[in-house]
């Protein structure tokens, strides 16, 4: 069973930093691929970052390029966001989720089969 818990959100200033990590048990996820959405008030879900655990590459979305970057810890199973230069617009609850695969360009949020629970980030103007 995959279970999914993030932590680290909270309230930055623009142009400040914050990391947000995803604890993941309940099994192994060599083959799975792991991946941040974001939700704003009145939004869809959309697609932040994913990054496929064996081989380690990584997708973003155009708007957090060169901004987010996301990684993993192995020996802690833990998959990371570390956020730099946040913007306003960066707000919002974001969550880790995770899927079977190998096609990291597949951003739809209906793909993911598991998810956690959110944290929320707020950026202050």
């Amino acid at each position: 069973q995959v279970h999914l818990v993030e932590s680290g959100g909270g309230l930055v200033q623009a142009g400040g930093s914050l990391r947000l990590s995803c604890a993941t048990s309940g099994r192994t996820y060599s083959s799975y691929i792991m991946a941040w959405f974001r939700q704003a008030p009145g939004k869809e879900r959309e697609f932040v970052a994913a990054m496929s655990w064996s081989a380690g590459n990584t997708y973003y979305a155009d708007s957090v390029k060169g901004r987010f970057a996301i990684s993993r810890d192995n020996a802690k199973n833990t998959v990371f966001l570390q956020m730099i230069s946040l913007k306003p617009e960066d707000a919002a609850v974001y969550y880790c989720a995770a899927r079977r695969g190998v096609v990291l360009w597949d951003v739809a949020s209906t793909s993911y089969n598991y998810w956690g629970q959110g944290t929320q980030v707020t950026v202050s103007s």
